[in-house]
């Protein structure tokens, strides 16, 4: 048993959220600030997917772990989430794609993920609404859904319940080190301070690390989003165009909810991300040429999220190179939501010292002091980011 110590986590997303539940659970005397609200940002505004096809080769361990926490998610947490494992399908509609989700179907067989492989008659069989020139489509049936409104906020309070202290509307504005751990001062005057310092401010948490001398080349983007009036429900499974054109699942109460690519770069203090119409009106339109039933549906309402994202598109997730006791939990980079129950319990681990089931060395910080290569998706998944290359500490993506 390891002796009882303070911790601050900044940030309130899924990443702290969960980093606090589970050090709490540990028996950590463990404070939470947040300087809006707790599952308000990303966390809350996201798609729900829990996709488990194509994420990169490194991450699939970190997935399956967090996949087990979603699948007992009421059970750990203590409320519903509206988790279903509802399946999905990516498909492909040219060559090029097509060879793209041959890939993404290795990689997730090579982790011991079920795929399935329809084309020919057999995609006309398993999808005859499906329209637009689709060649072929890979299905998993592990994959699954939840409401990312519910997520966080859930575990939010069973980290309350396990004695952890969550301070909303409340703006850290300086840390400083010392002897003893962390000082820190909020923007209304309030002080705090812990031995250990989680960072998980999300698409602000660049800007913790460069106080601690570790430049990263965050930046802050989301997708278009818009969801449907409630219709006849006919659609279980999630649907994925390999391209990032059509994203889109139904839900329960009948509603389609969309999301697509390119996203989006926020605004320029990163507080929020417009939705320019058109993304709109080409979400609407690849819905009507993919799934024609679609094509009249209207919308109700769009939004977007203000996302953190890294070039090589891995989260941050591990112990500070600079400063003991300094931990960061950040960076999701379009895939952060499944992954977030494990990325608490990891971080947990290395912070109490205990040994993880998997390794979370690919998300050290310490792999911006040298040159990474950046994910070929910055070029297809994003507007205006600049071109695609190596990136070095302190460069921006």
């Amino acid at each position: 048993m390891h002796k009882k110590r303070e911790v601050i986590v900044i940030g309130g997303g899924l990443f702290g959220v969960s980093t606090a539940y589970f050090l709490a659970k540990a028996g950590q005397d463990v404070q939470l600030v947040e300087r809006g609200f707790v599952g308000a940002a990303s966390s809350g505004a996201n798609f729900g997917g829990l996709r488990l096809q194509g994420r990169a080769l490194e991450q699939y361990p970190l997935s399956l772990l967090a996949q087990e926490y979603w699948e007992n998610f009421e059970k750990e947490f203590g409320s519903p989430c509206e988790y279903e494992r509802n399946g999905m399908i990516y498909f492909a509609h040219s060559d090029k794609s097509r060879n793209k989700l041959f890939q993404y179907a290795d990689n997730s067989r090579q982790c011991g993920l079920s795929i399935e492989m329809w084309e020919g008659d057999a995609l006309r069989k398993n999808l005859p609404w499906l329209g637009g020139g689709a060649l072929i489509a890979s299905y998993s049936p592990a994959c699954a859904v939840a409401n990312p409104r519910l997520v966080t906020p859930a575990i939010a309070r069973a980290f309350q319940k396990r004695g952890g202290k969550v301070i909303e509307n409340c703006e850290i504005t300086q840390i400083l080190k010392t002897n003893e751990g962390f000082e820190l001062t909020s923007a209304d005057g309030q002080k705090f301070s812990a031995e250990i310092l989680v960072n998980a401010a999300g698409g602000w948490a660049d800007r913790i690390a460069e106080s601690f001398g570790e430049t990263v080349p965050l930046f802050r983007a989301g997708p278009p989003q818009f969801v449907t009036e409630p219709l006849p429900y006919v659609l279980k499974p999630s649907i994925y165009s390999i391209d990032g054109d059509l994203i889109i699942r139904q839900i329960s109460r009948g509603n389609f909810i969309f999301a697509g690519y390119p996203r989006t770069l926020s605004n320029e203090d990163g507080k929020y991300t417009f939705v320019p119409p058109a993304k709109t009106r080409n979400g609407m339109q690849a819905i009507g040429r993919f799934i024609p039933a679609l094509k009249d549906a209207e919308i109700i309402r769009v939004w977007s999220g203000v996302e953190a994202y890294l070039p090589d598109m891995l989260p941050i997730v591990g112990a500070s190179e600079t400063t003991p006791g300094l931990y960061h939990a950040f960076g999701g980079s379009g895939g952060g939501f499944q992954i977030g129950p494990a990325v608490g319990l990891c971080l947990t681990n290395m912070i109490l010292g205990y040994e993880n089931q998997v390794s979370i060395e690919p998300y050290s910080i310490s792999r911006f002091r040298s040159t990474i290569k950046a994910s070929d998706k910055l070029r297809s998944e994003f507007d205006n980011v600049p071109p695609v290359g190596e990136h070095r500490a302190g460069e921006t993506a």
